[in-house]
């Protein structure tokens, strides 16, 4: 794995709230920014530490109060710029890649010619901790990835690639599985949230095994009659 990126927590970071998308420690998110307010955001954290506290709105009502100052949840991820092309008048396609868990602590509203916001945030897992090995979590992931319904789903070639690298902890192993696997943004959200790795690993392992039992249901059906969406390559 690459070199561990280290998060200030006694400095605000720029928050970018996004409708329908949440990002996990490990994973890749691209990103195409054009709102003003964030192509300010975006060149001025380059001339920074390049990290930007990806959030996601609190209900429904940030739709009329998207240009204000919609209510954000609480658990977010910190995330790093790995890549970065300017494109015409002003806007950007970013990479970002998540680094760890944290949460908001108090949300610092636009000033003084910053047209974005900023957040004070504390980290969600202990920083200077290492997660715990979870040699079980891993085989039995493995396991239930391997079986004949689920092996078919798409990404888990990918994800499976993961497994047998050394490098990879069983910790970053769930964060691949959630981003490539689950795509449900509820459910992502609740992973984000939960600072247990374990209790990640049961989230995971739950939906897994539902979506093997939908999986199995929808073999015995013809092909008209599948859940709409259900693609397996």
């Amino acid at each position: 794995m690459t070199e561990a990126i280290r998060v200030n927590f006694g400095r605000p970071l720029p928050v970018f709230p996004l409708p329908d998308a949440v990002l996990l420690p490990h994973a890749i998110q691209p990103l195409h920014i054009f709102e003003s307010r964030y192509r300010q955001m975006i060149d001025e954290c380059l001339d920074g530490s390049g990290q930007i506290a990806i959030a996601s709105f609190e209900g429904a009502g940030w739709r009329d109060d998207y240009d204000g100052h919609p209510s954000l949840r609480r658990a977010v991820c910190v995330g790093q710029i790995v890549q970065h092309e300017a494109l015409e008048d002003g806007r950007h396609d970013i990479l970002l890649q998540g680094i760890c868990r944290a949460r908001i602590v108090r949300i610092i509203e636009p000033q003084n010619g910053r047209t974005y916001r900023q957040v004070d945030l504390a980290p969600l897992e202990a920083v200077s901790s290492s997660p715990p090995p979870m040699k079980d979590i891993r085989d039995e992931l493995r396991q239930m990835l391997t079986n004949p319904r689920l092996s078919r789903l798409r990404a888990v070639d990918t994800v499976m690639e993961w497994f047998d690298r050394d490098d990879v902890s069983t910790h970053s192993l769930l964060e691949f599985i959630g981003f490539a696997l689950l795509k449900d943004c509820e459910l992502k959200y609740r992973l984000l949230a939960e600072a247990n790795p374990i209790r990640r690993a049961g989230i995971i392992k739950d939906e897994l095994a539902s979506i093997d039992r939908l999986v199995r249901r929808a073999q015995r059906q013809p092909y008209e009659a599948w859940p709409k969406g259900m693609a397996w390559n």
